[in-house]
């Protein structure tokens, strides 16, 4: 006798993709929006939802569309790029904001970065690395390399002697109110590792990890990790090639 065969499982669906990055391209420049949008618009990932000509149109425009990354030029005439992330940063829902510049290590870009920018990127860097610093900060990755984030950590550790011994003593108070893993994970996000490479070296889940990085975030009521990057180097705790240094464990 013939035992029915039993019914086909049915088929399972694909995973829904992930929604586009929805950008919006600040610039005082029309030739350099044009190229941006040019560049970036047929791009797996992102939908440009706007373009701005000046700081000032920036909270209106985030308001209107939404972006879930702001692309910004810092000199405009009217309210520059850093007044405008200053501003834009000290909203709860605020989108992230990667800063367009013609400077590798300006004294402005750190300021940027300081407000709250997810990290700069040159103008005359091509199109598929644009488009890659999109969509890492869209997830929450760092867009800077060590290299270019120890650039910036120089031009910080300037200034006065009594500035610097000031900076540090304010930076290790605040690094003490973290626990030992929470220190562990910044000073790695200090040393420009991937939530990848942390998981690996602190024999961590990618999941813990970002987890970590997120109670460091509001521990310290900092934005984003550059700012847990620069807060490691003020404490002294990474030497001049950004390894560990000898700071307070």
């Amino acid at each position: 006798m013939n035992t029915p065969s039993s019914p086909n499982p049915p088929a399972s669906s694909p995973p829904p993709a992930d929604p586009p990055v929805r950008l919006l391209i600040v610039d005082d420049d029309p030739l350099v929006r044009a190229g941006l949008t040019l560049m970036l618009g047929g791009a797996d990932g992102i939908d440009i939802v706007g373009e701005g000509a000046d700081g000032g149109e920036v909270a209106a425009l985030v308001e209107r569309l939404r972006p879930d990354v702001v692309l910004m030029d810092i000199r405009m005439p009217g309210m520059d790029g850093l007044t405008a992330t200053e501003e834009l940063r000290r909203r709860p829902d605020a989108p992230e904001v990667v800063v367009l510049t013609t400077f590798h290590a300006d004294e402005q870009v750190l300021r940027a970065i300081r407000a709250g920018a997810a990290g700069f990127v040159l103008k005359d860097t091509p199109p598929a690395l644009i488009v890659d610093s999109v969509l890492r900060v869209a997830a929450g990755d760092p867009v800077l390399s060590p290299a270019v984030t120890r650039q910036l950590m120089a031009r910080a550790a300037g200034g006065a002697q009594d500035e610097r011994t000031n900076r540090t003593a304010r930076a290790r108070k605040r690094f003490a109110e973290l626990a030992e893993r929470e220190q562990e994970v910044a000073v790695a996000v200090g040393r420009g590792h991937s939530n990848a490479e942390i998981a690996g070296a602190l024999y961590l889940s990618v999941a813990t990890v970002k987890t970590q990085v997120s109670r460091i975030l509001a521990k310290l009521g900092l934005n984003n990790r550059v700012q847990i990057a620069l807060l490691v180097h003020d404490a002294g705790l990474l030497d001049p090639d950004g390894e560990e240094g000898g700071g307070p464990r």
